[in-house]
C-alpha cells in the first residue's frame, strides 16, 4: 500500500509546490483533478490531450521527486440533464491521457440524472411515493447502464480502470449500488474509489463497507468525517448547509484522525480491512476540513496514516513441523 496525496488539497499551490511539499512528507504517489467539480489547478487537460511533450513533462515533474502519478480525477455529473456532456468530455479526455500516460486509474462519480424530463439532477433516497420507484427505473435502465456500459467499454480499449467514488447527490452511493453499476458494465473495468468520509456521514461501518465490498475496491481517498452530535441529534444527518457553516451542520469534513470516534486507531483497523480485502494500491490524502490549514491538515494526515498503512508482503508463515 502506497501512502498519497489528491493535490487539490493545496490547490493555493503551484504544481511544483505541492510536489515539493509531498516529497518531503515522505509520501509515495500523487492524483491530480483534471476538471469538472475542480479548477484542475495543477494540469491543463487540453495540453495534455493534445501534446505528448505536456504529458512527458508532466510525467516527469513527479518521477523528479521520486513520486508516482496514481490516478487522474475528473469528478462530476456526467449524467447531468443539461452540462452532463460537457462533464463526459472531461471524463473522456482524462481516460485518453491516462492510458497514454500509463496511469492505472481515473477517479471519477456515478453522475446523476433527473426523472424523466428534469433539468435538474433528483436523488431518490427513499422508496416512498411510489413515483420514487418509476424515477430509478428511468436513472439505472435508460440513462446511466447504456452510458455506463459504452464508457466502459471506451476506458478498457485504454487500459484504464474506471473508480467510481460513491457519493451523496450521486446515482452510485454506497456499496450495494456500486456492484450494481460492476455487475452490470464490467468488473474488470469499473469498480470502487473508496473515500471512507462519505459513508461515515450516511451511517456505515466502513469495516463491513470493506469487506462488502472486497476486490472492487480500486483506489482509495483518506478523508474524515465528524457528525456533530448536537446538530444530528435533533435533526439526523441529511443537512443542507453549505461547508463553510461547519459550526451549525450536521457533520463535516476534518482532518483524519479527528472525525471518527476510533480516532487513530480507526485509521489502523481500516488499513488492515483493506489488506485483508487484498487491497494494495495507494492511499490518496483528500483534505476538505474546513478548519484547519491545508498544509497541517495534510501533515496531521500523514501522520496518523505512517503509523495505519502497511507496505509490506506478507511473508510469515507456519514452519513446517514433523
Amino acid at each position: 500500500m502506497q501512502l498519497g496525496l489528491v493535490t487539490d488539497s493545496l490547490g493555493s499551490r503551484s504544481l511544483d509546490e505541492v510536489l515539493d511539499f509531498a516529497a518531503a512528507e515522505g509520501l509515495d504517489t500523487v492524483e491530480i483533478a483534471t476538471g469538472n467539480w475542480s479548477t484542475g489547478p495543477h494540469c491543463d487537460l487540453a495540453a495534455l490531450t493534445r501534446d505528448p511533450a505536456a504529458r512527458r513533462e508532466l510525467a516527469d515533474r513527479i518521477a523528479d521527486r521520486g513520486l508516482t502519478l496514481s490516478a487522474l480525477n475528473a469528478n462530476g455529473n456526467q449524467l447531468h440533464p443539461v452540462t452532463g456532456p460537457a462533464h463526459d468530455r472531461v471524463v473522456r479526455d482524462s481516460i485518453e491521457v491516462a492510458g497514454e500516460m500509463g496511469v492505472p486509474t481515473v477517479v471519477l462519480m456515478s453522475g446523476l440524472p433527473g426523472a424523466r424530463g428534469d433539468s435538474a439532477p433528483n436523488w431518490i433516497v427513499t422508496s416512498w411515493p411510489p413515483e420514487t420507484q418509476e424515477i430509478l427505473d428511468y436513472q439505472w435502465n435508460e440513462v446511466a447502464l447504456p452510458y455506463w456500459t459504452e464508457l466502459a467499454e471506451f476506458a478498457r480499449a485504454r487500459g484504464v480502470r474506471l473508480a467510481v467514488e460513491m457519493h451523496g447527490h450521486q446515482l452510485v452511493y454506497n456499496p450495494a449500488t456500486l456492484l450494481r453499476l460492476r455487475e452490470a458494465v464490467g468488473a474488470d473495468v469499473v469498480g470502487a474509489n473508496l473515500d471512507p468520509s462519505h459513508l461515515m456521514w450516511m451511517g456505515a461501518d466502513l469495516l463491513a463497507t470493506v469487506e462488502a465490498l472486497g476486490s472492487a475496491i480500486h483506489h482509495v481517498h483518506a478523508k474524515d468525517a465528524r457528525i456533530v452530535r448536537r446538530n444530528a441529534g435533533p435533526n439526523g444527518v441529511l443537512d443542507t448547509l453549505p461547508p463553510d457553516r461547519a459550526d451549525e451542520r450536521s457533520w463535516n469534513f476534518v482532518t483524519i484522525g479527528l472525525g471518527h470516534p476510533g480516532g487513530a486507531g480507526f485509521w489502523s483497523e481500516f488499513c488492515y480491512a483493506l489488506c485483508g480485502a487484498g487491497y494494495d494500491g495507494p492511499l490518496n490524502i483528500e483534505h476538505e476540513d474546513m478548519l484547519v490549514g491545508s498544509e497541517e491538515g495534510v501533515r496531521r494526515s500523514v501522520a496518523v496514516l505512517r503509523g495505519a498503512v502497511l507496505r509490506d508482503a506478507p511473508d510469515w508463515k507456519p514452519q513446517a513441523i514433523r
